[in-house]
């Protein structure tokens, strides 16, 4: 067995929407580059899943690119990883259509996300119904060990589990029945505005959220218009949501931890408080922004590691995708 093939699989993927920001950069994508020396990753850009809503064609492509170099940017390495577009290797939507084949409607139908987006929507199409079970196909495709997952895609996890063990129960064992991956350091950065709330890139409020190509200005202004709280005492508690954000947001720039940095703005206002978090932001983001400017300009080399990444994806997947055709039945293509 191959030193990489004894690894464990990791696979996350990601709509192409937009910029990251400093809460998907500090809770996830740092995590996700820690995994790459030990682990055998796979990061996808899923614009198949993107079109199960509303999309414009050109917008769709140019964000694809971004995701891309944002990622590259954060430390994603398309040396150590394979980073691909989900449309670029063949056998997500095949598996998808066998899982959907064994996958109950009820169970779809339940599913929080699609009552949700439904809702909003005067017309619903199939495939946000089906989205789950592509999901599944894009894990259960590399045999996935571990994913790491958010809040709202926990429910979708555990579908794909359903299915695994119900497809290994019905032709053998085939699929590999990921975990949920949770890192041991992490941090949950809330909204500027509301710390109530996720930071996120949809947030209508322009200074709620720090995106990782900010500027140091626009960064400043942002930290300098973030809710704080009544007092001046800089302190984590429930009765300060705004300042145990900023607090948490420092913790992760800087490495130190919450109690040390509360320890060291004893007797200091919330001015010097923003500035150090304003310092530690740009400290953070300086090098990624650098980074994204080179990589998001030079689409003939993002092309070359899609392909690279697409390579590399497609040996793996056509491996699934031969075996569990033999398992369903299929006749085997003649050569």
């Amino acid at each position: 067995m191959s030193e990489t093939a004894a690894k464990p699989v990791v696979l996350t993927c990601a709509q192409p929407t937009g910029r990251l920001h400093l809460g998907n950069y500090l809770g996830a994508v740092l995590n996700w580059g820690a995994m790459q020396d030990d682990h055998e990753c796979y990061f996808g850009i899923v614009d198949q899943h993107a079109i199960t809503v509303p999309t414009v064609p050109a917008d769709l492509r140019n964000n694809t690119y971004l995701c891309l170099a944002q990622y590259m940017a954060c430390g994603l390495d398309p040396a150590k990883s394979r980073l691909f577009v989900q449309s670029h290797v063949i056998g997500h939507t095949e598996l998808a259509w066998i899982l959907g084949c064994i996958c109950p409607l009820g169970q779809l139908e339940r599913m929080t996300q699609f009552k949700d987006k439904s809702s909003r929507q005067e017309s619903v199409g199939a495939g946000l119904l089906t989205y789950p079970v592509l999901m599944a196909a894009d894990i259960l495709l590399y045999n996935a060990a571990k994913v790491p997952v958010g809040e709202d895609q926990k429910q979708h996890l555990e579908l794909t589990r359903d299915l695994a063990q119900k497809f290994n129960r019905t032709y053998s064992e085939t699929f590999t029945i990921p975990e949920p991956f949770i890192a041991k350091t992490g941090a949950r950065i809330m909204s500027l505005q509301n710390p109530a709330a996720k930071m996120s890139k949809s947030d209508p409020h322009a200074a709620a959220t720090v995106f990782i190509t900010d500027t140091p200005d626009e960064i400043r202004q942002k930290i300098g218009s973030a809710v704080t709280d009544s007092g001046s005492e800089v302190r984590a508690t429930a009765d300060k949501p705004g300042v145990t954000n900023l607090l948490q947001i420092l913790s992760a720039c800087t490495g130190k931890s919450v109690p040390v940095l509360e320890e060291s703005f004893a007797g200091k206002g919330y001015g010097d408080f923003k500035r150090a978090v304003t310092d530690a932001i740009v400290d953070t983001l300086s090098p990624v922004r650098e980074r994204f400017a080179l990589y998001s300009t030079d689409r003939t080399e993002l092309d070359k590691v899609l392909k690279l990444g697409a390579e590399g994806a497609q040996k793996t997947a056509y491996k699934t995708l031969s075996k569990v055709y033999r398992k369903v039945g299929f006749v085997e293509r003649p050569r």
